[in-house]
């Protein structure tokens, strides 16, 4: 199924309208044609299954023939992913949008390399953007994940008061399985968490003083295995290991 994207506000009738690079992606790559069936994602829960009525060079159309809604995941992760060198973070963002992150936060830390400045800071977050949305076509995921423009600690730490469970990844010995953390939540509070909070460093790690602060605002250190990981593995790696406790029948 050939799949794009519409915001919310774009969707509100029974004849969509793609334009800009979705049109031209629909008219010019994919080759699309009247009678041809597409679907159309608006990120926030909603598919409409469609079918092409007419196509220009800047603009195709497409009647809604049936409309499908997948509520909200029980639990909202949000992935807080210093940002590693290079493209690297796009590859996280993709990867992050496939297995469900609700919101993604690039975090410039102590040892992040890459400097942002200005107009660069929003053109950056614009392609991240992009890339989330590029994901859930590929994937077919109804939601869109929000990725937020990069920021840096004391914006992010009064945040952690939202979230139920909140982890971070570290080599510390006292460090443990993340399973322990989602056991001990179940027995506390009866039920499993709602928004789950995950902290990734980058290339060397958060700073001892970063990662102090971290732990302060209420994250538990988890072990991912003995080994030291990239960022970008340490990410995918802790992601999946939260929606398999999330999604495991039983603690």
């Amino acid at each position: 199924m050939r799949r794009f994207y519409l915001p919310p506000q774009q969707c509100q009738s029974d004849l969509l309208t793609l334009t800009g690079a979705e049109a031209r992606h629909a008219s010019a790559v994919l080759r699309l044609r009247p009678g041809e069936d597409a679907a159309i994602l608006d990120g926030e829960g909603r598919e409409f299954s469609c079918r092409v009525e007419n196509v220009e060079q800047k603009s195709v159309q497409l009647r809604v023939l049936k409309t499908s809604h997948s509520p909200a995941p029980a639990c909202q992760i949000t992935l807080v992913q210093a940002i590693p060198k290079g493209k690297i973070l796009e590859s996280i963002i993709q990867k992050a949008t496939e297995l469900g992150v609700w919101r993604i936060i690039p975090l410039l830390s102590e040892r992040v390399t890459t400097h942002l400045e200005g107009e660069s800071i929003e053109r950056k977050a614009e392609k991240w953007r992009q890339t989330a949305v590029e994901a859930i076509k590929q994937c077919g995921q109804r939601w869109l994940p929000k990725v937020e423009p990069p920021t840096t600690l004391p914006f992010v730490l009064p945040r952690a008061d939202a979230f139920d469970l909140a982890l971070v990844g570290s080599l510390q010995e006292e460090a443990q399985h993340p399973r322990e953390y989602f056991l001990s939540y179940e027995r506390q509070h009866r039920r499993r968490p709602t928004h789950v909070l995950a902290w990734i460093g980058p290339e060397g790690d958060f700073s001892p003083a970063e990662l102090e602060a971290i732990q302060k605002s209420g994250a538990k250190p988890i072990t991912l295995g003995p080994l030291i990981l990239r960022s970008e593995t340490a990410a995918l790696y802790t992601l999946s290991i939260i929606n398999y406790e999330l999604s495991s029948p039983k603690f």
